[in-house]
């Protein structure tokens, strides 16, 4: 047993993880040797792991970007993982310094980070809840949420690289819909999902990777992702790779590929 000793925690850091895992594609020194050992092995059965992670990374700098220009300040993201700068309320306040941003997770690990999350502008307002998106009405009802956002105007609900540990017998799309219930008119959905649509054999072996080391995971098809969006009008450009949703010019170097990114995304706004 692995005890944070200021949270109380166990970290179990006997076992591999996702989001430790995921903090080792994105070049992060929160994962520990059974973390690095199963990512080496979900690098070998889909090279371009690091890429994919990192140009995911990408669009969630360029999506809240986005979304602040437009004048959202108020961000929800689910499925936080382990911070890594710039994280999402840094760039929402770069824009407007009074943004309020709640962030949520069910992992131990990222709690046991969560601290990294707060620091945000004077003006404005940064928060986490420890909750679970598979209970999307508990998560909403948290005294974090309700203190830092107000549901009856606009909310910014993002969604990147979660829902594909959420598995089709835990009712993504349903849960999925109640959280669209729940916001605002003029409210938007951030969303970015593994695909095995562009090349299927590397996914399928990678996702064997993450069962293996007890990770449910499920990949999911365009029409799939697109069932996400169900009655909200989506924002230019659409559904796109990641890669390829409003790049920068430095997105476009190296000539990244659909099969290297193997990830849809998109952001939809309530009418």
């Amino acid at each position: 047993m692995s005890i944070d000793h200021e949270s109380g925690i166990d970290l179990q850091l006997d076992r591999p993880h996702s989001a430790r895992m995921y903090d080792y594609y994105l070049g992060g020194y929160t994962n520990f040797p059974a973390d690095r050992e199963a990512a080496g092995r979900a690098i070998v059965a889909f090279p371009s792991a690091l890429v994919a992670a990192r140009a995911n990374r990408r669009f969630m700098h360029r999506s809240t970007r986005y979304l602040a220009s437009l004048g959202l300040t108020q961000f929800l993201d689910i499925g936080t993982g382990i911070p890594t700068p710039p994280n999402l309320h840094e760039i929402a306040q770069e824009t407007d310094p009074a943004s309020r941003v709640v962030y949520a997770d069910n992992d131990p690990i990222v709690l046991a980070h969560a601290a990294a999350l707060l620091h945000g502008t004077p003006e404005g307002r940064t928060a986490y809840t420890q909750a679970d998106v598979t209970d999307p009405r508990a998560l909403l009802d948290s005294l974090e949420v309700k203190r830092t956002l107000d549901l009856s105007r606009p909310v910014a609900l993002s969604l990147n690289a979660l829902l594909h540990f959420v598995t089709d017998d835990q009712d993504a799309h349903g849960i999925v819909e109640t959280l669209k219930s729940e916001l605002a008119p003029g409210s938007t959905l951030t969303l970015t999902h593994l695909t095995a649509d562009f090349d299927p054999d590397p996914i399928d072996r990678a996702l064997q990777v993450y069962r293996a080391a007890g990770t449910p995971v499920q990949a999911r098809t365009l029409a799939e992702f697109t069932a996400f969006f169900t009655d909200w009008t989506f924002l230019d450009p659409g559904i796109t790779s990641t890669q390829q949703w409003r790049p920068d010019p430095e997105d476009s170097l190296g000539g990244i590929t659909n099969n290297e990114t193997a990830c849809y995304g998109a952001i939809a706004r309530k009418p």
